[in-house]
């Protein structure tokens, strides 16, 4: 599980951004400043860092994190009510990954992140498969036998999350969180209705898949091509 580090100095934003950081499924450790936060900071995968912080500015700090060897590759996500243009720059060149405008939605924080994230894992994985099903998580394209799939994004996402955890099953709340994001008002329906076109695009008989299979009164899985020979 991904470590992020979260140095805000305001209480509401600090435990709104650690709850919707949690909620998307990644340990979170929360501090005040970044000096109270620097222990943690050696062992993180990321960094959500404020901009306006007590004593030292999270841009000293960023500055100086980028100063260490042991800490310059660090991803950092830098938050700030500063929208100006010049602002934004300055961020981004003392070492800033990326920029987030106060006010946020918490989906497009946990989608930063978790770009941040894979940004700093060149090694994990950018194909995906289950059988005759290929994905490519970098060109946004899967693939059934060698036919490309016309997929919507939301569709794609859906698709790459559970075959990204082929077996595992997930509820329909929980695929709300993960694929919509916690922000997103829908409903479960909503799951329902996107599983139901992906079984349309993948050839997928819900009596017997051979994909997306159904987990009575749990939720939905990746059925391993394994299971489905």
């Amino acid at each position: 599980m991904s470590h992020v580090v979260v140095i805000e100095d305001e209480g509401t934003v600090r435990e709104v951004v650690r709850f919707h950081l949690e909620r998307a499924g990644l340990r979170v450790s929360a501090f005040e400043t970044a000096h109270a936060a620097s222990e943690a900071v050696g062992r993180a995968d990321a960094l959500v860092l404020d901009w306006m912080l007590p004593g030292e500015s999270g841009l000293g700090y960023l500055r100086r994190l980028r100063a260490d060897p042991e800490l310059r590759r660090l991803p950092v996500l830098m938050l700030t009510a500063r929208a100006a243009e010049a602002e934004r720059v300055e961020g981004l060149e003392s070492g800033a990954d990326d920029y987030l405008t106060k006010p946020f939605s918490a989906a497009e924080l946990v989608a930063r992140v978790r770009a941040l994230l894979r940004r700093s894992l060149p090694d994990a994985p950018q194909h995906l498969g289950n059988g005759p099903l290929n994905i490519d998580l970098s060109a946004a394209d899967a693939r059934l036998s060698g036919a490309r799939l016309n997929l919507t994004r939301r569709e794609f996402d859906l698709l790459a999350f559970l075959t990204q955890n082929v077996g595992r099953v997930y509820s329909r709340t929980e695929l709300l969180d993960r694929v919509w994001g916690a922000d997103f008002l829908g409903g479960e329906r909503t799951v329902d209705q996107h599983v139901t076109q992906l079984r349309a695009h993948l050839d997928d008989d819900p009596a017997r898949p051979r994909f997306l299979e159904t987990v009575r009164g749990k939720g939905y899985r990746m059925r391993p091509w394994a299971e489905a020979g």
